[in-house]
Order: structure tokens, then C-alpha cells, then sequence
């Protein structure tokens, strides 16, 4: 894979004096009419063999463009904050904006392929990264964002020659480390696994592009073509159609019975016995988060419902057995224009919890399948799309050691009305209330085909979906605090 970038490619300097400037003010030209149309990220990703001129590139692509409107991150090893989270974590929040470019320095191949050089994990871990990778590198195209992967390749003798070269200038030793010598040694390893790594993950809709990288202005001219390209090419194409969904249509149950239909909505609990249980169960889950085996995990509790279902007073059920500083409770509106300018899961990746942290999420991600999709606020590619995406998201959690609860809080039509006309007349409850909220109330077919379709397809092993019958609050109240403490018991 890599014969191609070891012919000796080299660009003559008159010809690079003649062709930089124009290639530079393209460039630029094309990154204002990518911040003016506004409707695409440019994610770069630079990763490759040391010495092969990566550093110098991300330095004269924020040297051609308007670094103001350049996201430059530099991946080295994980922060004691980053090893809290998932490992894409700190990609995820590196993303760049639509409108903008980001550029990658050291992404989320590095790791993987030095893991598998260094013998920390065997082949098929590699391959489970890898198949993480591209569904993640799928889900940013899908969402819009035009990925470009360049791969920097220089030869053993090469590789040898360049660190030796840098070595000798006083001026540029002090970029050559033992580590770069080390992984020369290992040269032969690291170019096996990173073809096998670049094979797998070379795909339509995001190829690598592989560069030598002996001489700077053969390098320098071929990655700027290709970032022109790139982003010209998008920008001066026709606005194409919503895609289709890659999936067999989704019909509803033909003796239309769904699965929130079998919900016993009549159960209920006496006052008194609540009050018992109540301090029974909060005394308890207080008790799981001071537990010496939480200290190394955590939890994230999802929050869905009908409308006026009871989920604000069962997250303060919750919050009422835990300190302060414990928990945060992430309230999700519709998205602000930040938000809407990266894909729909960023506002949620950003919030995950540190080790011995809870994060609750009063309505969640899972509003791409549900209002988005009654509401028609997305296309159904990209409803359809969500279900897997979600369970990679979920499972990348509950690999890291993340316990996720999933509450769905359902309520007939008949008690969510009286709920509604209630929250009208008392004065202190009528911000609970809107416009929307009544609207809603007119698709309710719509919204229980979605959430049975939503159950069905996104209540896994690692993340089951807990249904709750919230006609009564006392029972529901219980169900979640019995629910979500054992879960966490569960788990330690």
C-alpha cells in the first residue's frame, strides 16, 4: 500500500515558487466561501511516520489559511480528565463547527495502531477499534462533515536519514526524542499495522490519502490540492436530495399492538408505603455512591417521557439521596445554533461524567428518533441512521465502564390531560406548560409508533430501556430509585 509513496517524488523549487501563491490565495478564497455558505465542516485528520513532515504541515496549512478559522488539536497521551471518559471523548469535543476546518493532529488512529505495535492488545482488539472508527468516520460524513485523512510515509532509509538530518541542526534537534528513535527500531511493525489499518479503513466516504514525505514541496503542494479539492468540490456542487434510508422500510405492527400498549398504567402505590420506600431507596443509592468499588465508575440515568409524565420530580427524587457535587442534570431544549452546527450527538458527548459521577439527562440524544422524527426536523435517513448510531454510542460507554439507565415514563392520554389542565390553573406550575405541549397532544399515535420503534431497536444488554407506568407518581418515583440503584449495585 505504501510502494507508491517510496518513488523518490519530488516537486523542483521553481516550480513550487510559481505554484504555492496560487494554490495559497485558492485556498483561501475557498475557506471564506466555506465560512460564508456555512453548511459543512473540513475535518483533517494528519497522522503518519515520524519525520515525515506532519508538524511542518499543520504549520503552513495554518500558515495558507486564516487560522482564525482553524481548529488546530494536538492528541499526544490522555489527560487523567480524557482516561475518565470514553476514548473518542476528546475527538469528539474536537470536532469543528460547520462553516470551519479542523485539523487533527495525532486522531483517534494513533492509539490503536501503537497499542497493537507495543503488544498491549492482540489483533481482534485492533479490529474492534477499527470497526468503531468507521462507524464514527460514517456517522461525520452522514452528519455532513467532509473528512480528509492524509497519511505521511517515509521509508526505513528515509525515516533514518530525516532524524539524523534534524539531529545534526541545532535548530530543529530538540524535535528528535528517544521515543522517535524507539519507534524507528520498530519500524517494520509499525508499517505492517498501519497498513492493515489503513486497508480497513481506506473507505468511499472517507479515503486516505497517502503522501511521501521526503520532499517538503512535493508534500506541501500535494496536500493543499487536495484540501482545494475537497472543499471546492463540495461548495460548487448541486444541492443534492435527502438520502434514502439504507434500510427496509419500517412498517408498524400489523395487528397494531405495540409495545407500549402492554404497559399496566394502573399501578399504584399508597402513600404511606412510599414515604417508606422512599427513604429506604434514597438511604440506599446514597450508600452505592460512596462505595469504595464507585470511585472507578460511573453513570449516566436518561430521562424520556410523555409529556408532563413526572420526569422533573423523579430526577429530584434521585438527586434529593446525593451530594451536590456528585451529579449534574443536563435539561435538553431544542438545539442552540452552536449545537446545530455540529452533528447531533456533540451536545451530548460533551457532558459525559467523570469517574464516581452521575450525569442525568432530562430528555436526551434519543430525540433524533423521537420529536425530530414525528416532527419531521430530520430526514428519515437520518432517523433511521440514529438507532445504530446510538448503540455505538451506548456500547462504547458501557465498554468504558459506564452504567446507563434508560427510563421511559408513559402516561394514558386521559391523566396527561388532567395533568396539563392542572398545570394551567396553579400559578406556580404554568411555566410547565406551552403551546407545544398541546400541539403534541394531537400526534400521540405518532409518538407511541416512535417510541415502541425506539424501544425495540435501541434496548440492549448493555443499555435496557426500564418502562415506567407514571399514571401514578408514588409507584414511578420507587420504580426508577429501586431501578437505577440496582443497576448500579449490579455493576459493582
Amino acid at each position: 500500500m505504501f510502494e507508491s509513496a517510496e518513488l523518490g517524488h519530488a516537486i523542483a523549487k521553481a516550480v513550487y515558487k510559481k505554484e504555492a501563491p496560487k494554490l495559497r490565495e485558492a485556498l483561501l478564497d475557498a475557506q471564506y466561501d466555506l465560512k460564508e455558505r456555512g453548511e459543512f465542516p473540513v475535518i483533517i485528520l494528519i497522522s503518519g511516520v515520524d519525520g515525515a513532515g506532519k508538524g511542518e504541515t499543520v504549520n503552513l496549512l495554518n500558515e495558507w489559511m486564516d487560522p482564525r478559522l482553524i481548529q488546530s488539536r494536538t492528541f499526544s497521551a490522555a489527560t487523567d480528565e480524557e482516561r475518565d471518559r470514553p476514548q473518542m471523548w476528546r475527538f469528539w469535543r474536537a470536532l469543528p463547527p460547520k462553516g470551519r476546518v479542523g485539523i487533527l493532529f495525532g486522531s483517534w488512529y494513533t492509539e490503536p495502531i501503537s497499542d497493537r505495535v507495543h503488544g498491549f492488545i492482540k489483533t481482534p482488539e485492533l479490529d474492534q477499534s477499527i470497526d468503531q472508527i468507521k462507524r464514527l468516520e460514517k456517522m461525520l460524513v452522514d452528519e455532513g462533515a467532509l473528512l480528509l485523512k492524509f497519511w505521511f510515509h517515509l521509508s526505513r532509509d528515509q525515516q533514518r536519514h530525516r532524524l539524523k538530518t534534524l539531529e545534526k541542526n541545532p535548530k530543529t534537534r530538540w524535535r528528535v526524542t528517544e521515543a522517535d528513535w524507539r519507534a524507528y527500531e520498530q519500524y517494520d511493525e509499525y508499517r505492517h499495522w498501519s497498513e492493515h489499518t489503513l486497508q480497513e479503513t481506506s473507505t468511499g466516504e472517507a479515503p486516505w490519502v497517502i503522501v511521501e514525505g521526503k520532499d517538503p514541496a512535493y508534500r506541501s503542494l500535494t496536500v493543499g490540492k487536495v484540501v482545494l479539492a475537497g472543499i471546492r468540490s463540495r461548495l460548487d456542487r448541486e444541492p443534492s436530495a435527502p438520502k434514502a434510508p439504507e434500510a427496509a422500510p419500517m412498517l408498524a405492527s400489523i395487528d397494531n399492538v405495540q409495545i407500549i400498549d402492554r404497559l399496566d398504567l394502573t399501578a399504584t402505590l399508597e402513600k404511606s408505603q412510599y414515604k417508606a420506600e422512599l427513604e429506604a431507596w434514597q438511604g440506599r443509592l446514597n450508600l452505592l455512591f460512596r462505595e469504595k468499588k464507585f470511585k472507578d465508575r460511573n453513570v449516566i440515568a436518561v430521562f424520556e417521557g410523555n409529556d408532563a409524565a413526572g420526569k422533573g420530580g423523579s430526577i429530584r427524587r434521585v438527586t434529593q439521596a446525593l451530594d451536590a457535587r456528585s451529579y449534574d442534570i443536563i435539561p435538553v431544549a431544542a438545539p442552540t445554533e452552536d449545537e446545530r452546527n455540529q452533528p447531533y450527538l456533540w451536545r451530548f458527548w460533551r457532558h459525559m461524567p467523570a469517574k464516581s459521577h452521575m450525569t442525568i439527562f432530562d430528555r436526551s440524544w434519543y430525540g433524533r428518533v423521537l420529536v425530530e422524527r414525528v416532527e419531521g426536523y430530520c430526514s428519515e435517513f437520518d432517523w433511521v441512521r440514529a438507532y445504530g448510531e446510538i448503540n455505538d454510542f451506548e456500547t462504547q460507554l458501557s465498554k468504558h465502564g459506564t452504567i446507563v439507565v434508560k427510563f421511559w415514563l408513559a402516561i394514558s392520554q386521559d391523566e396527561q390531560l388532567r395533568r396539563f389542565e392542572a398545570r394551567e390553573k396553579i400559578g406556580y406550575k404554568r411555566f410547565k406548560i406551552t403551546d407545544d405541549d398541546w400541539r403534541n397532544r394531537k400526534k400521540w399515535p405518532d409518538y407511541v409508533r416512535a417510541v415502541s420503534d425506539m424501544v425495540e431497536r435501541t434496548s440492549t444488554v448493555t443499555a435496557p430501556w426500564t418502562l415506567v407506568a407514571a399514571n401514578d407518581k408514588y409507584h414511578a418515583r420507587i420504580e426508577i430509585l429501586r431501578t437505577l440503584t440496582k443497576a448500579i449495585e449490579k455493576a459493582l
